[in-house]
């Protein structure tokens, strides 16, 4: 996985990831505190060790982590409010470009390490 930390003075620390990840770095910039890094860090140790899966619902975005992937799912592919069939006749559906990105446990792991290395200057 490709990424970029970013030092902003104005809005602070930011993550770029491609675009076919880039509900993760939403999640990050977003949805996951920095003060939040090290406890989920610590989460993923104990996954390691037999813990089952763990979900988070943020705000916008549900966050699922297993031993072996770290999911993320916007929460708008969950809406059963909006009712697309009455557009069938124009051939439209529903676009889940950016609404679902996943990685690797090692790979987030890798992430979120090098993420807390980032915003605490190590």
């Amino acid at each position: 996985m490709e990424y970029q930390f970013i030092r902003d003075p104005i809005t602070g620390f930011k993550v770029k990831i491609s675009d076919e990840q880039a509900l993760i770095a939403r999640w990050l910039n977003e949805e996951l505190d920095n003060s939040e890094v090290a406890d989920l860090l610590a989460r993923c140790a104990a996954m390691t060790k037999g813990q089952a899966a763990w979900v988070r619902l943020g705000s916008e975005i549900r966050f699922t982590l297993s031993t072996e992937e770290a999911l993320f799912e916007a929460h708008a592919l969950f809406q059963e409010g909006d009712d697309i069939s009455q557009y069938a006749d124009d051939a439209l559906a529903l676009d889940d470009h950016g609404l679902v990105a996943g990685c690797g446990f090692e790979d987030f792991v890798e992430l979120l390490t090098a993420w807390q290395q980032f915003i605490t200057g190590r």
